[in-house]
């Protein structure tokens, strides 16, 4: 039975040699402007993750969301970690502070002018989360969670998932924004928003997943 299975295996490769998939004679259609005049935004990859494949970009979001909830659960009977060590020479503070900041400031500008260059809100809040692992490995845990509670972080998180599903659905059954001027910065409809709101989940998730690490395994 076992050299069935590998004689298989063999004609279904020889298959994928002598017998490539047919492609479509489509000479005059060019897939990136289609999408372009589509979405109405000039970042061809935003308006296929927002718009063409909006659907899966949805459950993009509901993993990343249900990871945050796992790093949650695994740590929750740990012991928290007695020494957390961070970084306490002066060089290494301001070298931290500064990236974060850059960081910080990337992360806004692909937040919001994602839909019209290379970025958007996942990258924008990859930025965000970076930022904020920055001032982390410089700050003391306790201050961190005081800024996390004060400014309600994970409520906010929240809001921007129900958010996000609420203008994808309406999305999905055929209500859209105005495109307006293509280029312009108040164009491409709901794909802005969800550019924002994408940016915001991210980063506010990372960072409630850098202070779990940080209370249970010390200084990632």
């Amino acid at each position: 039975m076992k050299w069935l299975y590998i004689a298989a295996g063999i004609l279904i490769y020889v298959k994928f040699l002598l017998m490539p998939n047919p492609i479509a004679d489509l000479p005059d259609l060019s897939i990136v402007e289609t999408i372009v005049q589509d979405s109405g935004v000039p970042n061809a990859v935003s308006g296929v993750i927002f718009r063409n494949r909006l659907y899966d970009t949805i459950f993009e979001v509901i993993v990343f969301t249900i990871a945050i909830m796992g790093a949650h659960f695994l740590l929750a009977n740990e012991r928290p970690s007695h020494t957390i060590h961070r970084f306490t020479d002066q060089p290494s503070i301001v070298l931290a502070q500064l990236g974060a900041t850059i960081a910080a400031l990337v992360g806004v500008e692909l937040a919001i002018r994602g839909h019209l260059s290379p970025g958007g809100g996942f990258a924008a809040g990859v930025a965000g989360g970076t930022a904020i692992g920055l001032v982390a490995i410089t700050s003391s845990l306790e201050r961190m969670e005081a800024i996390y509670q004060r400014w309600r972080a994970a409520t906010w998180e929240k809001i921007s998932v129900l958010v996000f599903t609420i203008l994808a659905a309406f999305t999905l059954i055929g209500l859209e924004l105005p495109h307006g001027e293509l280029g312009a910065l108040l164009s491409g409809g709901v794909v802005p928003l969800l550019n924002i709101l994408v940016a915001i989940k991210v980063a506010l998730g990372s960072w409630a997943v850098i202070l779990v690490f940080i209370r249970y395994r010390g200084l990632l």
